[in-house]
């Protein structure tokens, strides 16, 4: 996602030179995606992989059940707080030092973790791993943005939606089979072989993409950055279970952070030296796929979140066959992500994104309906239903998105829409267990027995997950069928904007 630096200020030319051999290789996709989307399929796998392992832990570490959820929640307001910054790193380095730069935190940071002795030094391991994930996500993103053909970005999409989309939903299923065979430690062992591997792999295959620009680099931006969306994002954990006063106040002074940093960023873009280019919010396909990118994403992690939760704690699954049970969706979301990107290819991104919004709205309906006695392949049945949904939907949408904006801002854009991920996570995930939770307390406090309290919890999280996806279907809609249309509409008007920059 992150490359798009080499593209900062180098002209428009240069950019179209990389994508003449991609689009000679006929229908291939180009060397370079192939290994960062192997790279960042293992990078993001462990975003979600701690999720069941937080019994072991607590037992091991002598740790509580809200200490464990740490090793989670760190995770993601690392990416929160580094992720804005990446636009500015990766126009300023090469793609071999980006890639050099993330898989080497993310290995230091997986070893770290398989021999931390304490929970605090586990916690600093994530932080680290984090950070290089943080990197890899936004270098994947903005290197296919350059180099691949806009004829063919929809396939080649397709194939990235893998990496971006299901490894999140694969790392319960991963962590859950692994956990069978040992200590938790097993799941930091696994993957450091592996990540080494495809990293030696990528240094000795992946070629520099476009070439670096030297900008200085602002520091009250990189401050604001972290302290806002990072705050934001600690905020909105800390209403999972913690003082809601406490919490409320760190999200406003996260707003506040957030504030002063867009208005700072909105100074230097008259200098053209901003940190984040908010010009990309001028382009209104981009800004609409920002706001249905955000809502999906929100669904997607507050489903993932309650469905393991009512399948252990109401229905007595174990984590394995929690895992096996939503592991058939993960699995039809990454099959058909290539699928789905060779029709949008064909037919525009309408004729998916429609339908896939129609079909989480659906789904999460459905979820809204769980009962005690639910059968299991009704549950199945629909966790595939929000998963193919959610495929037909991320691909064309991160296609049309940052194909609406001009090459020179890919990496801009691309930082924006994975920060935006973040924050979006994080704040489904507070939402739907601070619902569940203060209905649970309600019909407990009642004399409602304690399964009973929460399952009825759960389905008022579910009705504001399907009230939320009402938004998806809306900005759905707003979208074009291709992104080329879309720009030939909203290039002139930043014409002058463009013009600046360089």
């Amino acid at each position: 996602m992150s490359d798009n630096p080499d593209r900062g200020a180098v002209p428009i030319p240069q950019l179209d030179s990389p994508a003449k051999p991609a689009a000679a290789v006929s229908r291939r996709t180009p060397a370079v995606i192939r290994l960062l989307v192997l790279a960042t399929f293992v990078v993001i796998l462990n975003e979600t992989i701690m999720i069941n392992a937080i019994p072991r832990l607590m037992g091991a570490l002598h740790i509580t059940e809200q200490t464990a959820q740490w090793l989670s929640t760190a995770f993601m307001l690392t990416m929160a707080a580094v992720i804005p910054i990446t636009g500015w790193f990766l126009q300023r380095v090469s793609t071999r030092r980006a890639y050099t730069t993330a898989m080497g935190l993310f290995l230091l940071g997986t070893a770290l973790a398989a021999v931390a002795p304490s929970f605090e030094v586990l916690l600093g391991a994530r932080i680290v791993q984090a950070s290089g994930t943080a990197v890899m996500m936004p270098l994947l993103m903005t290197t296919l943005m350059q180099v691949v053909p806009e004829a063919e970005r929809g396939r080649v999409m397709g194939n990235v939606s893998l990496a971006i989309s299901v490894a999140p939903a694969m790392g319960p299923t991963v962590s859950g089979l692994i956990l069978q065979l040992g200590s938790w430690r097993l799941l930091f062992a696994v993957v450091l072989p592996i990540a080494a591997l495809i990293t030696w792999g990528g240094l000795r295959q992946l070629k520099n993409v476009g070439e670096p620009q030297a900008s200085t680099i602002d520091w009250l931006s990189v401050v604001t950055a972290a302290a806002g969306f990072g705050g934001l994002v600690y905020g909105l954990s800390r209403f999972e279970g913690g003082d809601v006063r406490v919490a409320g106040a760190i999200v406003v002074a996260g707003l506040v952070a957030i504030a002063v940093f867009v208005v700072r960023q909105l100074s230097l873009q008259k200098r053209g030296t901003p940190l984040l280019d908010l010009r990309t919010l001028r382009h209104r396909t981009y800004t609409v796929s920002l706001i249905l990118m955000s809502v999906a994403f929100m669904a997607m992690l507050g489903s993932m979140i309650l469905l393991p939760l009512y399948l252990q704690n109401v229905r007595a699954l174990s984590p394995l066959e929690t895992g096996l049970l939503v592991m058939p969706g993960g699995l039809a979301m990454g099959l058909l992500g290539p699928t789905v990107g060779r029709l949008f290819d064909r037919f525009g991104g309408r004729v998916l994104v429609i339908p896939g919004a129609i079909g989480i709205m659906l789904a999460l309906a459905g979820f809204t309906q769980v009962t005690m006695t639910m059968p299991v392949w009704q549950l199945l049945g629909l966790h595939a239903l929000l998963m193919v949904s959610l495929a037909a939907t991320f691909t064309p949408v991160f296609t049309l998105g940052l194909g609406a904006v001009p090459p020179h801002l890919y990496s801009h854009g691309s930082s924006i829409l994975s920060t935006l991920q973040q924050v979006a996570a994080a704040f489904g995930t507070a939402l739907v267990i601070t619902v569940m939770s203060a209905r649970a307390e309600a019909l407990r406090s009642a004399g409602v027995a304690e399964k009973l309290a929460n399952l009825d919890g759960m389905r008022l999280a579910f009705i504001i997950g399907a009230v939320l996806s009402l938004a998806v279907v809306v900005t759905a809609l707003l979208l074009p069928a291709r992104a080329s249309s879309a720009g030939e509409i909203e290039e002139p008007a930043d014409e002058p904007s463009v013009a600046a920059s360089h």
